[in-house]
């Protein structure tokens, strides 16, 4: 992982950087905390922009990404804050990791959507709450291979001054709120106590 170090959310970062359009103009790292997402992005998409409610945060993601082109990081709220920043359908490529939870759910789905361009695509890296015996054995079936791949990678590093809250909603919640929300996304659940969260927005020929 080089300096970018490692943990359950650095692990996803692949996943995300595949799911960014071809021919991405613009890209959005919601809650970039350190930067380290967004000078990734940086390779895929013409510019990016990423944003946090931390000050701590954007200083370490703007000395992070110092001699990086095409990066740009804004401290505001979200939602709400920067008009202009979250002006509707801005963006081909909006992402989250370990956003989602720090929202009201429902809200925080609809602003996300709502900032992404015709055409473009959403992606989400989450975490829920256990509430069933299925979602506890899964958790569990997670300790052994974050084990294995910290020691691989060098051991488990967070950004120092990280923001941590627990989730509220369940998977199950999660899951269902998003498809009503989000028609035509995909939700899967991942070993290291995280979802996936994909959905397309149609193109303009596509919107009756």
């Amino acid at each position: 992982m080089g300096d970018d170090g490692w943990n359950h959310n650095v692990h996803y970062h692949p996943l995300l950087l595949g799911l960014v359009p071809d021919g991405c103009a613009r890209a959005l790292d919601l809650g970039c905390g350190d930067g380290t997402l967004a000078r990734k992005l940086a390779g895929v998409a013409g510019e990016v922009t990423g944003v946090d409610r931390s000050p701590e945060m954007i200083a370490a993601a703007r000395a992070r990404c110092a001699d990086t082109p095409g990066v740009r990081f804004a401290e505001a709220d979200f939602p709400g804050g920067d008009v202009e920043l979250f002006a509707p359908g801005s963006y081909d490529f909006v992402c989250a990791v370990a956003v989602l939870h720090h929202l009201e759910l429902a809200a925080g789905l609809r602003e996300m959507a709502r900032l992404v361009a015709p055409g473009g695509r959403l992606a989400i890296v989450g975490l829920a709450r256990n509430e069933t015996p299925l979602d506890w054995a899964v958790a569990a079936a997670g300790v052994p291979a974050a084990r294995l791949l910290a020691r691989r990678n060098g051991g488990k590093t967070d950004p120092p001054g990280m923001p941590v809250r627990d989730p509220i909603e369940t998977w199950a919640q999660v899951r269902r709120e998003a498809h009503r929300l989000l028609p035509g996304c995909r939700f899967r659940r991942h070993l290291l106590w995280r979802y996936s969260l994909v959905w397309h927005k149609p193109p303009l020929t596509e919107v009756p």
